[in-house]
């Protein structure tokens, strides 16, 4: 799948596409609605919000780099740089405990002392929705990515998903699917393409 993020100079997440965090290739009855807007704030960087529609989401977790997957929680993979293998995963549950690592797989995880530009976050509740901002600055993925030109038509890869490994519903939902039989998010062969408008 492809999703075309759109340039602004003054950001509002209004004129934004969603891409919808639909598919569900592991099974499961709960699927709950949730999309994903990314955008590029023209001389600044990537703004991402991503909402779902929980009305009472479970949010055990409180720290940085607390295993909030577990929770109710919405997540960005995405590897900015097509000459390197390194991609981020940001992820942030209802609470607003956010967990980002920098890593090639699963396994291979860069140390998080290296991981030292914590991205700007927000979450916002609403009744039955809530929502998790985030904005990546230039100046902090050109130390984790190195130098890109983030110019019209540049297309990198990644993927949108909704999980809660630990809840009273296990569900596991992502914007492009993933193609193993068991749940596994960290598997970039799959991300999807994320073109630059």
């Amino acid at each position: 799948m492809s999703y075309v993020i759109k340039r602004q100079k003054e950001l509002d997440f209004s004129k934004i596409e969603p891409a919808y965090i639909n598919k569900y290739v592991w099974g499961g009855i709960y699927r709950p609605t949730a999309y994903a807007k990314l955008a590029l704030v023209e001389g600044k960087g990537f703004a991402l919000q991503m909402t779902c529609y929980e009305k009472d989401p479970k949010a055990v977790y409180s720290n940085y780099n607390d295993p909030v997957w577990t929770d109710s929680c919405l997540e960005f993979f995405a590897s900015f740089n097509n000459e390197s293998k390194l991609y981020i995963n940001l992820e942030m549950n209802s609470a607003g405990a956010f967990l980002m690592g920098l890593r090639e797989s699963r396994e291979n995880k860069k140390d998080s002392a290296t991981v030292t530009d914590i991205p700007k976050t927000k979450v916002i509740k609403n009744g039955g929705t809530w929502q998790v901002e985030y904005f990546l600055s230039f100046e902090v993925l050109d130390k984790l990515f190195g130098k890109v030109d983030y110019v019209s038509g540049y297309t990198f890869k990644g993927n949108f998903y909704k999980c809660g490994d630990e809840t009273d519903y296990p569900h596991f939902g992502m914007w492009n699917p993933v193609g193993t039989e068991k749940p596994d998010f960290h598997r970039p062969e799959y991300f999807g393409e994320l073109i630059i408008e």
